[in-house]
């Protein structure tokens, strides 16, 4: 008869029980000084976390899979599991283990997910950390975003896959929320940090009240989404979700902004793909255009100008007070006494929502004083300014007297980076906490007197008085002097060599001392919770402080990239058109040891669209991206890496540059390729700016010579967007001829011993041929593979020019016919230059010349 399985032992049937409410979520369980993870979580983690799997007893006759981390160095587990998107709850011992009978009481205190983390090191310093909620109704699509580090809550309303899909994209949410009854586009499926949660966290009735509690008003007129019932319906399910998740009060979330799609210039996912305005394939910032613009001295500055970048606004006016302020701050490089104040400025954003969430350490407080301290100094050196956005800048920044005085007097100049230990509050901040700190302080010179008076009174002169953790207080006393122990002293302990005793009186001292340290860091955590939240009563004044300091932290950098990077001035204006003089591409420039060779553009209701032909390599991708990037510089309130701009209004800019599959979305290249250009043809208008890179290149010849042209001809009649259309189908330049605002440039480049040099400026016509074979032997192909290819080249060109006589008179675009021979090339056939005086070759150089 074989037995029954063990039972689950009693400690087990707690995790058990608390890891049921918990299904989809690491449980890191607190036993002793470790984290410990069980079963499946065990083995997740150690493969994750690269830590060691291991197997303790059973549990109802199975193996107990088991993995620990030190509790103390929880952090660095949790960042790289975060990373993963996966959510981790904590579970704390709430009970005390001496008085605990069986188990000690355990409780989930936190649950720490992508999308709601505050902790300092878990969070990036230069980049947003957004919570995201999506609600469909309809064709409707609401949107909640929250960083809860900071409390920004914004709503949005949009309508059409498409618009979701690009503020998807320009949000990069680390945490994702939609209901579980939601059919998801499948370009949002693959995001990491997707969290389904219950349909009825989404109805719109409770969810509104869920909003209106946070905020303790009536209604949300104030708020001016009163009327936006679904992206209100989004708001109340990621409200829940942190409350759910953080199991608090949330006391930073102020208030809601509506963001509407029509202030902004809109870029869809590709195209901010195409122009690494933030991120690079290589991940290295430095080739992105934030890389090269982001020397803000603060890092509430560097995600501001982050934002920034990913939303470029339509207002002029907005804009306009963004150049002056740049242009007061550049006037006698005002700039650099700003930036050197910023610089000793912490991150009080994010510091402050600690603070609200009562998660705030000492450290954090630290940071906050420091800051605080430096406000008089830029409060007198922006007062020297006229510009009026500065003096605006200046009434949010303000200064905080009382609260720096408060934390002058509270906190010591170097505190610990915890409160757990105590040493944080200042001596003379609370009397209690001073006297309950003597007592425990001085408790080394009663011992020293002890000492002398017993080593007196027993005649033992090597006696010692001392004091461990383990043991307490003890009397030591070597083996050779036992004849002299006094009777009054009671045996504590037995050591080689020696014994410990106690005494009535060390007995009393020690009852009161460690009493009293008890007392002391109990009475000094609650006036820590107490100081937390009187700071939190100035959270707005400083969450607007916060918001000001970062606003000018970002427009003084952009006077210091304008005074180092030769940037100038934009233009704006409500006539349509783009004229950019000398432009060049910022990030280009600063990543490469070659001079940057600067190129105009000139777009105008009478010239829409620019055929861009010219070699590989030659610099059209570049030119493209350039103009997108002048453009989008302009209308974040930065100067422009030009001599000058003058820009209209623009609504949208769309690229569609480079090659790229969707392996596991099962679409090629070329269905990539359509995939964007489609939307682009669907979405663009007379306002937008598009960049369209080798369309067409993905199939045969014929039909993407074909999709090509229909796809230009699209553009200029029909969307008659400004378009920067590059190709190396020749034939596209004839649509010159039938379109008067279709133009035709080219990228120069010149050819010498089979060898091209590039020479990068841009200047109007066609090109004259691609340089294929050459851009190919500069990439290091074999030589007899590309003399093989001239003679293939040849032998094509001859074929088509062939058939092109026996079809004399037909429509069809050949791609191989002869092209017609200049005149100065024959006339270079018929000379005989052994036969010609220096006279002679004069003549025919000046001939030639005529003929060029």
């Amino acid at each position: 008869m074989t037995s029954s399985p063990t039972p689950h032992t009693p400690m087990m049937q707690q995790y058990f029980r608390i890891k049921a409410d918990y299904p989809d979520t690491l449980l890191f369980y607190r036993m002793g000084d470790f984290y410990e993870l069980f079963f499946n979580d065990a083995k997740k983690a150690a493969q994750l976390l690269n830590i060691t799997l291991t197997s303790r007893g059973s549990s109802a006759g199975e193996p107990i899979a088991m993995a620990g981390i030190p509790y103390h160095a929880a952090e660095n587990y949790l960042a790289r599991l975060l990373k993963h998107g996966l959510s981790v709850a904590i579970c704390e011992q709430i009970g005390d283990p001496a008085t605990s009978k069986g188990p000690v009481e355990r409780k989930v205190v936190r649950i720490i997910t992508p999308g709601t983390v505050t902790d300092e090191a878990l969070l990036e310093d230069r980049k947003d950390n957004l919570l995201v909620a999506v609600f469909q109704n309809q064709q409707t699509y609401g949107i909640a975003s929250l960083d809860l580090s900071n409390g920004r809550f914004i709503l949005q309303e949009l309508h059409g896959e498409d618009q979701l899909l690009s503020e998807i994209a320009r949000l990069n949410p680390a945490e994702l929320l939609f209901g579980e009854d939601w059919s998801a586009p499948a370009a949002l499926k693959q995001r990491s940090g997707l969290c389904k949660r219950p349909p009825w966290h989404f109805d719109t009735a409770s969810a509104r009240q869920l909003v209106l509690r946070q905020f303790n008003t009536l209604d949300l007129k104030g708020y001016g989404c009163d009327n936006l019932h679904t992206a209100i319906a989004a708001a109340g399910a990621l409200l829940q979700y942190v409350k759910d998740t953080q199991q608090s009060a949330l006391p930073h979330i102020q208030g809601i902004r509506v963001e509407q799609t029509d202030d902004c210039i809109l870029l869809d996912a590709a195209s901010r793909r195409n122009l690494e305005l933030d991120s690079h394939p290589t991940g290295q910032l430095q080739y992105t255009l934030f890389g090269v613009l982001d020397k803000t001295a603060t890092a509430m500055g560097g995600r501001c100008l982050r934002r920034w970048l990913n939303r470029p606004l339509r207002d002029h006016e907005v804009l306009k007070n963004r150049y002056a302020c740049v242009g007061s701050l550049l006037n006698h490089q005002h700039y650099q006494t700003v930036q050197t104040l910023l610089r000793q400025v912490g991150d009080i954003e994010r510091v402050s929502s600690r603070v609200a969430l009562k998660s705030a350490r000492p450290r954090d407080l630290l940071v906050l004083r420091n800051t605080l301290a430096v406000l008089p100094n830029l409060q007198q050196c922006l007062a020297d300014s006229d510009n009026p956005q500065i003096a605006q800048l200046r009434g949010h920044i303000g200064e905080q007297p009382a609260l720096l005085h408060l934390l002058q007097t509270a906190l010591i100049d170097n505190p610990p980076v915890l409160i757990r230990d105590g040493g944080v509050l200042a001596a003379g901040f609370n009397a209690e906490l001073d006297e309950l700190r003597d007592l425990s302080q001085n408790a080394d010179q009663f011992l020293l007197d002890m000492e002398t008076r017993e080593k007196a009174a027993t005649g033992i002169a090597n006696l010692k008085v001392n004091y461990n953790r383990v043991q307490g207080y003890y009397i030591e006393i070597a083996n050779a002097h036992s004849a002299k122990i006094p009777a009054h002293y009671t045996r504590k302990q037995t050591l080689k060599g020696v014994e410990r005793y106690i005494t009535e009186e060390l007995k009393a001292f020690e009852n009161k001392v460690l009493s009293a340290r008890d007392k002391a860091l109990a009475c000094e955590k609650a006036l820590y919770d107490g100081l937390l939240s009187t700071i939190a009563e100035d959270l707005v004044p400083l969450q607007h402080c916060a918001a000001a300091l970062a606003e000018l932290d970002v427009l003084t950098n952009f006077a210091e990239r304008a005074d180092s990077l030769n940037l100038a001035e934009p233009v704006l204006s409500d006539k349509p058109g783009i004229r950019i003089t000398g432009g060049r591409h910022l990030v280009v420039e600063q990543v490469s040891d070659i001079p940057f060779i600067a190129n105009d553009l000139v777009f105008s209701p009478q010239r829409r669209m620019l055929v861009i032909t010219g070699p590989n390599m030659g610099g059209k991708s570049t030119y493209m991206r350039q103009a997108a990037l002048i453009v989008l510089i302009a209308h974040i309130g930065c100067y422009v890496p030009a001599k000058a701009l003058h820009c209209g209004p623009v609504d949208k800019i769309f690229t569609r540059i480079g090659a790229s599959d969707d392996l596991s979305g099962g679409r090629s290249t070329f269905m990539v390729e359509m995939s964007e250009t489609a939307n682009i043809l669907h979405n663009a208008t007379a306002k937008s700016l598009v960049l369209m890179d080798e369309i067409g290149r993905g199939t045969s010849t014929f039909d993407g010579l074909s999709l090509a042209w229909a796809c230009a001809d699209y553009l200029a009649k029909e969307c008659k967007a400004f378009t920067l259309f590059a190709t190396h189908y020749f034939e596209l330049t004839t649509l010159a001829e039938e379109q008067k605002i279709i133009h035709n440039v080219h990228l120069d480049a010149m050819e010498h011993d089979d060898r091209i040099i590039f020479l990068h400026a841009v200047k109007e016509g066609a090109a004259s041929q691609s340089y294929g074979l050459q851009v190919a032997a500069l990439a290091g192909v074999p030589r007899q593979v590309i003399e093989k290819a001239k003679h293939k080249l040849q032998h094509l060109e001859n074929m088509a020019y062939q058939e092109q006589q026996k079809e004399t008179g037909t429509n069809q675009l050949d791609l191989f016919s002869a092209p017609e021979c200049h005149p100065a090339v024959t006339l270079l056939e018929e000379v005989k230059p052994d036969e010609l005086s220096p006279r002679q070759a004069l003549d025919w150089l000046y001939k030639l010349k005529s003929l060029v």
